[in-house]
């Protein structure tokens, strides 16, 4: 499978205003973006909630950058190839807020369904953060976890 926008030449600052005019046509009433070594983080307010996505960024020491098939690559090359690879995930990010904020608009979902897992809640964790321990327990237990067909020849119901 091919990666979404592998090949972008959209810098990483123009994709960040493209999220912000993104953001602010569909209404937001907030917008915050920042970054470190690891990661970029972006927020924003809309509809009365706080939104946070947290954008692992890949290390500059990674060997697919460092390295190709002829052996190691020119610092000036890795430096390119890990841009490369920045530029592709904050497209990847452009698209996936756009997408949600329009299924939003005509009513394909609501959303709160669409940011669920990327709402911050009063504690400062998002929803996904408190969630994803209680689902990984979920599954630990199998017996507890119900078949995503029922099995009608066993008398369940819908």
């Amino acid at each position: 499978m091919s990666r979404y926008a592998k090949d972008t030449s959209v810098s990483v600052s123009n994709s960040k205003a493209e999220i912000e005019r993104i953001l602010e046509r569909y209404g937001a009433s907030q917008f915050m973006s920042g970054w470190d070594a690891e990661k970029a983080m972006l927020a924003f307010g809309m509809q009365g909630r706080q939104v946070r996505f947290v954008l692992p960024m890949p290390s500059r020491s990674e060997k697919r950058f460092t390295h190709h098939s002829r052996g190691v690559r020119t610092p000036e090359a890795a430096q390119k190839e890990w841009e490369q690879a920045c530029r592709q995930r904050w497209r990847a990010l452009a698209l996936v807020v756009k997408a949600k904020l329009e299924a939003v608009e005509v009513g394909i979902s609501e959303f709160e369904d669409e940011f669920l897992a990327n709402i911050v809640m009063p504690d400062g964790l998002t929803v996904g953060q408190q969630a994803r321990p209680m689902i990984a327990h979920a599954y630990a237990n199998p017996g507890d976890v119900r078949a995503l067909l029922p099995d009608y020849s066993k008398g369940e119901q819908q």
